[in-house]
């Protein structure tokens, strides 16, 4: 008994989704993660990307740049979290992160620093940010998923490792430099 051609498509759309969530999942909810800080909203925007990926497997047309459609689409889910939802506003000073306990070791110390500096930044210097250092994207890919030329995605890179670096030097005006960009 021969399949159908149906069968066959779907087989193969199947075979495809898979190999790309089995290879991009972790990278996925990684960039996830770095987007939105928060577990639970990064493993619905890893999912919803990958639904959505579902959806539009049959306009990926160039396998080699899957991992960059996956961000392009997790870009525009996170884009869209925002569009559905209004945000509760809270006191930051009431959010302050707890003080380090002398017992962590400097690696894990540095790597929490490192994290809430990054956190820190403005959207438009975290995420080329990100981008580059966790996901391996070149300026040109990253240009293209966010829609700007090489160039400013350069500018924003250096700005933004320009920033990390008086965030981490504990310089007096981070606070101004991180609010004027």
């Amino acid at each position: 008994m021969d399949e159908s051609p149906v069968n066959t498509c779907m087989g193969e759309k199947q075979r495809r989704f898979e190999h790309l969530v089995n290879g991009y999942s972790a990278d996925i909810y990684r960039m996830a993660y770095w987007l939105c800080r928060d577990k639970t909203i990064a493993e619905d925007l890893s999912q919803e990307t990958f639904l959505r990926a579902w959806r539009a497997l049959d306009s990926l047309e160039d396998e080699a740049k899957s991992r960059a459609w996956l961000v392009t689409i997790l870009r525009r889910e996170n884009a869209r979290r925002f569009d559905r939802k209004q945000l509760e506003l809270v006191d930051i000073e009431e959010h302050e992160p707890a003080m380090y306990e002398d017992r962590w070791p400097d690696a894990e110390l540095e790597r929490d620093e490192l994290r809430q500096a990054i956190g820190c930044l403005p959207i438009a210097y975290r995420e080329p940010l990100v981008l580059q250092q966790l996901g391996g994207f070149s300026c040109e890919e990253i240009a293209q998923m966010l829609g700007l030329g090489k160039g400013a995605v350069m500018t924003r890179l250096f700005r933004a490792k320009q920033k990390l670096a008086l965030v981490l030097t504990g310089d007096d005006s981070v606070g101004r430099v991180l609010k004027h960009g």
